[in-house]
């Protein structure tokens, strides 16, 4: 049975708010789908980039009228903050222009839009947390194309929640620095950890459940909000609670203070 087919028959059963979930098969979407347990007075709907394609805008219409969503979160996007200055159309094609086709049809079935965005929207210059007033100045490709993402739905809709959230990483799911540590301190005695950025990680189910309870509690506050975890720290900080929490005692870190990436990165992106 298709998720749609599956929305078709819960929602003839009752009247539940539904929500649809994009880029249902990420880190943040499957965050998504192991609460839905918790969530039952929600009728969810997952899709996958196959299920899904933001990029297809007739794909999305057709979606759309079918499922008449309620809510719809986007978890699809471009993320590879390193490729996307070799392919910055592809970043911008996904996090920006898609994101607008997204709006649009939002618009037009009085859907609320939950959008994650970034902190890498920000320059880093600060040394005080960044608030939702602050202006985004971003130094990458794909703060760039969530920064565009961002001023799309701006222009389109009143109705919509821009979610930036910081260092997100799954204990369970999906590529991010929390698995990578793990997976590598396995193999390795010595790992070298930048210490030259700070920012808070976020879980990304803390981060579901303060979406999810925008969502139940209709929360009418609309616009961009900052969700981030409170602790404040740099890669190796948190790579050395990352080995303390999975009891690894025998690989060393060192600091490394002269990692050199292609993309630009914000030396300080703490969020308020």
């Amino acid at each position: 049975m298709s998720s749609i087919e599956q929305h078709k028959n819960d929602h003839s059963a009752s009247q539940k708010t539904t929500v649809l979930v994009t880029g249902a098969n990420g880190q943040l979407g499957m965050t998504f789908r192991k609460l839905e347990v918790e969530y039952s007075q929600l009728n969810f709907v997952f899709m996958d980039t196959q299920a899904l394609d933001i990029t297809n805008e007739e794909e999305i219409k057709r979606v759309f009228m079918e499922l008449r969503p309620d809510y719809c979160i986007n978890c699809a996007a471009y993320t590879n903050v390193e490729r996307a200055e070799d392919e910055p159309e592809k970043a911008f094609l996904i996090n920006a222009e898609a994101v607008l086709d997204l709006a649009n049809v939002c618009k037009v079935h009085q859907t609320i839009l939950v959008h994650i965005s970034t902190d890498y929207v920000f320059d880093g210059q600060k040394t005080t947390p960044y608030t939702v007033n602050d202006t985004p100045n971003p130094i990458n490709v794909y703060g760039e194309s969530k920064l565009k993402g961002e001023l799309n739905i701006k222009d389109t809709l009143d109705r919509y929640f821009i979610i930036r959230t910081s260092w997100l990483y799954s204990k369970i799911y999906g590529k991010n620095f929390y698995r990578n540590i793990v997976a590598l301190a396995k193999d390795k005695k010595e790992l070298a950890i930048t210490d030259t950025q700070t920012g808070c990680p976020t879980d990304a189910k803390h981060l579901a459940q303060y979406i999810l309870g925008l969502i139940t509690n209709q929360d009418d506050n609309y616009g961009v909000h900052h969700y981030s975890d409170k602790e404040v720290m740099s890669w190796y900080d948190f790579a050395k609670l990352i080995l303390k929490e999975n009891n690894i005692q025998n690989t060393r870190l060192i600091k490394r203070n002269n990692y050199k990436t292609k993309a630009e990165r914000p030396v300080y992106s703490v969020l308020e």
